[in-house]
Parts: C-alpha cells; sequence; structure tokens
C-alpha cells in the first residue's frame, strides 16, 4: 500500500479519481467553495498545486466517496475487518483458528516501529506562517487544521501502545492566538486527549502534543475510528495501511516519519484563548469559546509535502462518506456492546448526533394481552449512556416483529413509530443533560436535554396524507404544509423570547383543539418557512432537530402531567430560529460566482492551468 501521500495522490491519478488544479487558487474561501462543489457533484479528488501564500501543495476529497476510500485501503480492508471483528467477538478466534491465525500475523506486522532521528525523514523545520492557510467559512476565526492527527500520551502510562491519536480540529491563526507561537485546540474533556490533559493537570505539569498532518491515508482514518477498547489507533494505522507506523522522539515528542507535516508543542494547565467561529458539521458556526491554547515548540515539513484537508458543514459533507466507511468497519460494534441492540442510525441530514433511530428488541411482555415499550426503554438508556451516542437529542426506537424494518428509510422508519406511538406514555425526556458542544439549541455549551420516543405493538393510527380540515382556516396559522404522512409544518411568529414564544404556541394548541381534528397528525412542526422545511427530507430533519431543544421546544395539545410523567395527544416542535441560536453557514456569493471559471460546461474541469 502507500508509503506515503503523494504515492496515493499519483495512484488516484492514474486511475482517473484525482484532477490536478494548477492555477492559483486562493486558501480564503475559494479552494474550500471548490472542495463543496466537487463533494456535492460526487467528483474526483483534488489536486491544488499553486495555493496563494504557501510554497505546499494541498489535497481534499480524498474520502468524498466510500468507494474511493475503500480503492484506497484495497488491500488490507479484509484483514483490517477480521481484526476488529476479532476484538468485537474473540470467540470467534477459537471458531475459525486458522483464519485467525493470518490475523494475527497481520498485527505483529503493523506494530509501530521507532527510528533513531527525525533527519531520516528529510523532515524540516518550517514556521506555522508556511503553511496553508485555508478557510472554510466567511466567520471563521482564522484557518484551520481540518484533517489533524492529534496525538497525546497518558502521563500516568506514557507510551506509544497507550497513546490516543484523534481528530481534534486546530486553529492556525487569528483571534488573540501569538503568530508561529501558539494556536488554538478544540476539544472535549471527555475525548481521549481530555483525559490526558486532566491527569496532565492533576500533576501540575503541560501536555505534550504532536500533531501529525498527510501521510499515508490510513493515518487519517485512524484519527477518527472508534476502536474498539485496546486496539492501539498506531496499531490500526499500520494495519490499515499495510505498513508500520515509523516514529521517533525529538526534545520528548513523538514525530512522525510518514506525516507530511508535524506541529508539536504544549498545553499548559489553565491555559486557554478564545478559540471559533468555526462553520460546523451541524451546518451552523461553533462560536467562540475558551478553549486550551498549544505553545509551538517546533514545525516541521517535507520538502515536497501536500497538505490534506476538508470542509465541514450542513451534511451531506466528506465526513458522511468518513461515517459509511467507518460503519462498514466497526458496523457489529455498538451490537456487541449493548446487548438488545439490533441496530442504530446516526441520521447524517440532520447532523448526525441530534437525531438517533435505534431498533431493539422487546421480549419483556411476551404474554401481555398489550404489546408496549418496556425492555426498549433499558436499551434506550443504555444507547444514550453509550460513546458518541451519548450527545443525542431525539432517539427513536422500536422493535421488530415479523417484518423486518429499514432503519435508513428515515421517512419510513418515522412514519412506522408515528403510527404506533401512545403519546400519553411513550415519550420519555431528560433534562438538564449533556448534548453536542456544537450544538447551540440547548441551555448552554455542551447543555440541553432528551427525548426518547419509544414505539411499540399495533398500529394506532392511519396517519394524515393531507393537511388536516380546518388548519388552512386558521387565523394565526399561516402556510402548512404536508412534510410526510402524520407531519405537518406551519409557521406562526418569528421567535421572539420563551415567554413569547410560550404565549404563541398556546394560542396555536387552542386553535389547533377548536379547529380541527389531529388525530390523524400526531407531530406538527413550527417553523420559520414551511415551504422550506417541506421542500425536501433533509431540510425537514436538518431544520427540525437542530433547532430545537426537547425539554423546552416539545409542546403538546391537551398536555398534561402525570407523577412526572409528561404526555400530550399531538406533539409540537418549535423549530424555528432563536436568539440563542449559532448562525446558519451561508456560502460568499462572489466566492460562489469567481469558481465558476472551473466548471466548464456545468462540470468541473480536468488539469487547469
Amino acid at each position: 500500500m502507500y508509503r506515503s501521500l503523494e504515492e496515493c495522490v499519483l495512484d488516484l491519478e492514474q486511475q482517473g479519481k484525482l484532477v490536478r488544479i494548477r492555477e492559483e487558487v486562493d486558501p480564503y474561501l475559494e479552494m474550500a467553495a471548490i472542495h463543496r462543489r466537487v463533494y456535492q457533484e460526487g467528483g474526483p479528488a483534488i489536486l491544488f498545486e499553486n495555493v496563494k501564500g504557501t510554497n505546499y501543495r494541498a489535497v481534499s476529497n480524498l474520502f468524498g466517496t466510500p468507494e474511493r476510500s475503500k480503492y484506497m485501503f484495497r488491500k488490507t480492508w479484509d484483514g483490517v475487518h477480521d481484526v476488529i471483528a476479532m476484538r468485537d467477538d474473540p470467540m470467534s478466534a477459537l471458531k475459525h483458528p486458522l483464519k485467525n491465525v493470518g490475523t494475527g500475523f497481520s498485527a505483529m506486522k503493523a506494530l509501530p516501529m521507532r527510528l533513531t532521528s527525525v533527519n531520516v525523514s528529510n523532515l524540516e523545520e518550517i514556521n506555522i506562517s508556511d503553511l496553508p492557510m485555508i478557510q472554510s467559512w466567511p466567520e471563521d476565526g482564522g484557518a484551520f487544521v481540518t484533517l489533524p492527527q492529534v496525538y497525546t500520551e497518558d502521563p500516568d502510562n506514557p507510551g506509544i501502545m497507550n497513546a490516543n491519536v484523534g481528530m481534534y480540529r486546530a486553529q492556525l491563526n487569528g483571534n488573540d492566538y501569538e503568530r508561529n507561537k501558539e494556536i488554538g485546540m478544540h476539544y472535549q474533556i471527555h475525548r481521549g486527549i481530555g483525559v490526558h490533559h486532566t491527569k496532565a493537570k492533576e500533576k501540575g505539569e503541560p501536555l505534550k502534543v504532536s500533531i501529525f498532518i498527510g501521510g499515508p491515508p490510513a493515518h487519517t482514518l485512524a484519527a477518527v475510528m472508534p476502536l474498539p477498547e485496546g486496539l492501539s489507533e498506531m496499531l490500526f494505522a499500520g494495519l490499515l495501511s499495510g505498513r508500520r507506523f515509523r516514529h521517533s522522539y525529538e526534545d520528548g515528542y513523538v514525530i512522525s516519519h510518514d506525516a507530511d507535516f508535524v506541529i508539536t508543542g504544549e498545553v499548559h494547565p489553565e491555559d486557554t484563548k478564545p478559540e471559533g467561529p468555526f462553520g460546523d458539521h451541524l451546518g451552523y458556526y461553533s462560536l467562540k469559546h475558551l478553549f486550551p491554547v498549544l505553545r509551538i515548540h517546533k514545525v516541521y515539513g517535507k520538502p515536497d509535502a501536500i497538505w490534506p484537508f476538508t470542509v465541514v458543514g450542513r451534511p451531506p459533507q466528506e465526513d458522511t462518506s468518513f461515517g459509511e466507511i467507518i460503519h462498514e468497519l466497526t458496523g457489529k460494534a455498538v451490537t456487541q456492546e449493548l446487548p438488545g441492540v439490533k441496530e442504530v442510525h446516526a441520521v447524517d441530514a440532520a447532523g448526525v448526533h441530534p437525531l438517533l433511530f435505534a431498533i431493539g428488541s422487546e421480549r419483556y411482555t411476551p404474554f401481555e394481552n398489550v404489546q408496549k415499550p418496556m425492555e426498549l426503554l433499558t436499551i434506550a438508556n443504555r444507547i444514550l449512556g453509550f460513546g458518541q451516542l451519548s450527545l443525542a437529542k431525539y432517539l427513536w426506537i422500536t422493535a421488530e416483529d415479523d417484518a423486518p424494518i429499514n432503519i435508513h428509510d428515515e421517512f419510513g422508519f418515522m412514519q412506522y413509530i408515528l403510527e404506533r406511538i401512545d403519546l400519553h406514555r411513550d415519550l420519555h425526556f431528560q433534562t438538564k443533560t449533556t448534548i453536542d458542544t456544537l450544538d447551540y439549541s440547548g441551555t448552554g455549551l455542551n447543555s440541553g436535554s432528551k427525548v426518547i420516543l419509544a414505539a411499540y405493538g399495533d398500529k394506532k393510527r392511519e396517519l394524515c396524507r393531507q393537511i388536516p380540515a380546518g388548519m388552512g382556516k386558521m387565523k394565526r396559522l399561516k402556510n402548512p404544509k404536508l412534510v410526510m404522512p402524520g407531519v405537518v409544518a406551519i409557521e406562526i411568529n418569528a421567535y421572539q423570547d420563551e415567554q413569547k414564544a410560550t404565549e404563541a404556541i398556546n394560542v396555536m394548541i387552542d386553535e389547533l383543539v377548536e379547529s380541527s381534528d389531529m388525530s390523524a397528525c400526531p407531530l406538527v412542526i413550527v417553523c420559520d418557512d414551511s415551504d422550506f422545511l417541506s421542500q425536501t427530507k433533509e431540510n425537514f430533519l436538518w431544520a427540525t432537530f437542530t433547532r430545537s431543544n426537547p425539554s423546552h421546544d416539545m409542546h403538546g395539545v391537551n398536555s398534561f402531567i402525570e407523577n412526572k410523567h409528561w404526555g400530550c395527544d399531538t406533539m409540537i416542535i418549535d423549530a424555528r430560529m432563536k436568539p440563542h441560536h449559532a448562525p446558519p453557514l451561508i456560502e460568499d456569493k462572489e466566492v460562489e460566482a469567481n469558481i465558476e471559471r472551473f466548471f466548464e460546461n456545468g462540470r468541473f474541469g480536468r488539469d487547469r492551468r
């Protein structure tokens, strides 16, 4: 397989999977705009050979399609899949001993290799300002590293096999960072690097950090993989690349000899500065907040290095394709770790973390006449306590009976639950809890609520397939639109504050009770633009679940509280934009018009000079 990013680029080009742009391109917004356009068209990887302000080339969209990713890992894919499967199911080694002998040898050959000096890899010292300063969105706080491999070691148990490698974004310039001496680090305390940071703080010591950029694509993928406990990212990188991770220690920092660039530095206890804003994967800016500062020690680059980058924003983006590859490699991990869970689907169109679908088991009431969710509630709590799934706000969960359910058919899955849900019984809230740090729909940074919608049993209703009678005549409700069977979007006045919002919702509820039979319409979405929300499935999923906080924004027709349990006859989700929400990502029109020169006859041109 590939020994370097350069080898990968050349191979993709020979196979017609990569296009070069030779004319000068501006890293401020223009490169990102080209990337987004090419990704949306399912286009090739892009090598930018002439990046304004730097001597280095840059490449993007390497992982833009699952097919291209699997091509890059074609020689090692099956072996890596076997290793992960063996970690998830150790008994498989006993059931298939001959097969797993080969897996063991593969793992042995992938162990990291320590070299003596950084000099053997032709790395030279450079400055942060020499790097490609790529800014993706107009309101971003500066240029960011968007495909970093951030390496830290456990202060209590040092060594490369106990290290953490994660993809935590790094801000290269802007804000209050001292040029070439400081960069910003964005990570949460529960992540691997956060655990190491906490231990270092307890010892009163700075945490040494190495950031690798580039190298074989397998190393980039290793940084985002949710690996089974005990499987080192460095071992995984060696397995997937088919080549041992080569490294040395320089001044106490680990240096990757395979990377194109290496940034080393220290995070000191309590040392923070404002980081952001950054256009993020929910489709909004994550705003400026205090995060750790990396004090730069040294920066290295190879003379012919290539800077890999990606662009995030409202899904789908390249990280969507990352997710598909990860799921294919580790798809059984969740079902192995969580008994009773058959499948989980993090809905990409809703920003991944806000909305989860799950299929579980329901075996607690086999002899009762009335089927109802019971085991499903136990399973739901397991899901909401597991890894990244714990960031979810909305969990829709059911169990299969005789016929299989397609969890990836979002409207079909939601329809199945809406046909069966008992809104007096099946809504379960968790308030004042944690949500995604990047989600500003809650009550503060990393703070919000969750709701479980658990439905099981016979159909309780036929869902409406047109606007319920009377809704179109309501004075205070504007432009009702059918989104899908059982779901209607309506407009009321723009959101001002929580008190006025509640008053407006209560007036709307009174009108619904008086003017319309809502029994076939269990879900109403209040929004700013019902034409937009109902236009596509993706618009509905994105606007509804990224712009609402269950505890504050879910209301109900004939709602009640009984023994602290909340229920209603019809759910209402207020998905209007609120003053505390982060602004959505909007592209620069001038830049978008300017990049048209790269798209001849509406298609991406080849070998631009």
